[in-house]
């Protein structure tokens, strides 16, 4: 049988419900889907293939999902460092009043993607302004963008749409779309409880049910937060998306550091998931999600980087080890181990998105979303345990190939699809002007 692309040799970490590994394994490739998982000289065997990877030496595992960011902000990086959330945002809007518009964001999406694609990162969900440009941009890389319309209550948006034509635009949006493709599915974006009235946090979910689409939302990031909507609105975050009927399995929260034991039994009781962003809420002030407890209470959770303005990179590798690591904290090392912070960043993060049965491991029927690590440095030898070398010994850097939908997108550490040199260059001259 012909195949379009075969990854062979070296360890095939497939992140199934066994935690299968194959030594010398391989990874079967037609037209964007997995056709076949197993041993390099089985695989050999049954194919020839058009291209072909070899990763002998290396670690092959599937892409990492970016469950929660905001791409471009990669403008802004380094401009809002060492203030709380609420200095942040304060920041970031008005600079996002006078710097953003759909070239602007196309690219810093665009270095966003490189960025991402050298991070081994083959999906993101990305909330932000001119979600047109940013899926323009992701497209032409070849690279998997989640993305959607936004709401937000605030004077003068950065898109100049006003907040009562939103939900027209919103559904021409969603209209257009059709059939979703392989992979993807239809999102909208509810930035939160204290931009958005209770009413309009309504219709933006029923709008959402109607055709099918993923809520995401930000959620009980810090205590100030929490604060501010319990006196506008007399419930804590949680409570009043509970109350109002928003939560559900179509439901994605962003952070969900602040929370107490019934808004985690409610976020159990509905289907509703978390993306996790360990990086940014440790660097805002906003504290350490409860992680251990909400797994407990089996909530899907899913790992984010936020946007490289709030974490300053896009490296969800950082995102695992911080995962990893800053739970233990309270004293218990097994709170998060290495194979539960692994699986957040691929087959759980595929399974918040509502699209685990399409990405986040490497099996056999599932989009060809896969990383080829090179265990060759120093740091990485010698090779134990797979997923422990993932959380506490790889970084980015060791990425040798990033393929999506069957696409090679980097090979030997060259981006394949972008023009890096110009890239940089394009944003640079944005960022300093």
């Amino acid at each position: 049988m012909s195949v379009d692309l075969l990854v062979h040799g070296g360890d095939v970490l497939t992140v199934d419900e066994a935690g299968t590994v194959v030594r010398d394994g391989a990874v079967a490739v037609h037209e964007g889907e997995i056709v076949a998982v197993g041993t390099a000289e089985e695989l050999n065997a049954r194919f020839t293939a058009t291209e072909s990877i070899d990763a002998a030496g290396c670690l092959v595992l599937p892409g990492l999902v970016n469950t929660h960011t905001h791409l471009a902000m990669t403008l802004l990086r380094g401009r809002a460092d060492d203030v709380t959330l609420q200095g942040f945002l304060e920041r970031v809007l008005k600079w996002e009043a006078e710097l953003l518009a759909p070239k602007n964001v196309a690219a810093a999406v665009r270095l966003a993607v490189a960025e991402s694609i050298r991070a081994g990162v083959t999906s993101a969900l990305d909330m932000y302004w001119f979600h047109e440009a940013a899926e323009q941009a992701a497209r032409e890389a070849g690279w998997r963008l989640h993305s959607g319309p936004t709401f937000m209550d605030v004077p003068d948006p950065a898109d100049g749409i006003a907040h009562e034509d939103r939900l027209d635009w919103a559904r021409r949006d969603l209209e257009a779309r059709g059939t979703a493709r392989p992979g993807h599915r239809p999102v909208l974006f509810a930035h939160s409880t204290y931009t958005l009235s209770p009413g309009r946090l309504i219709e933006i979910a029923a709008l959402a049910r109607e055709f099918g689409a993923l809520l995401h939302i930000h959620a009980a990031e810090n205590a100030t937060e929490v604060a501010t909507v319990e006196v506008r609105h007399g419930k804590r975050p949680v409570e009043l998306l509970d109350s109002l009927g928003v939560l559900g399995p179509d439901v994605l929260l962003a952070h969900a550091v602040d929370l107490t034991g019934p808004e985690i039994a409610a976020l159990s009781r509905t289907g509703t998931s978390v993306a996790h962003c360990p990086v940014s809420n440790l660097k805002l002030g906003c504290g350490i999600a409860p992680v251990p407890r909400l797994l407990s209470a089996g909530v899907t959770v899913g790992l984010g980087t936020d946007g490289a303005v709030s974490s300053n990179t896009l490296d969800m590798l950082g995102a695992v080890r911080q995962a990893a690591l800053v739970h233990k904290a309270g004293g218990d090392p097994t709170a998060v181990g290495a194979e539960q912070a692994v699986r957040m960043a691929t087959i759980e993060g595929a399974r918040a998105l509502g699209l685990g049965e399409q990405l986040g491991s490497l099996e056999a029927g599932k989009r060809a979303d896969l990383i080829v690590l090179d265990l060759g440095a120093a740091h990485l030898r010698p090779l134990h345990d797979p997923w422990s070398t993932l959380a506490y010994a790889a970084h980015s850097a060791d990425v040798r190939d990033t393929v999506v939908d069957g696409r090679v997108l980097m090979r030997e550490r060259v981006l394949q699809t972008l023009d890096e040199a110009a890239v940089v260059a394009d944003l640079e001259i944005l960022a300093l002007s």
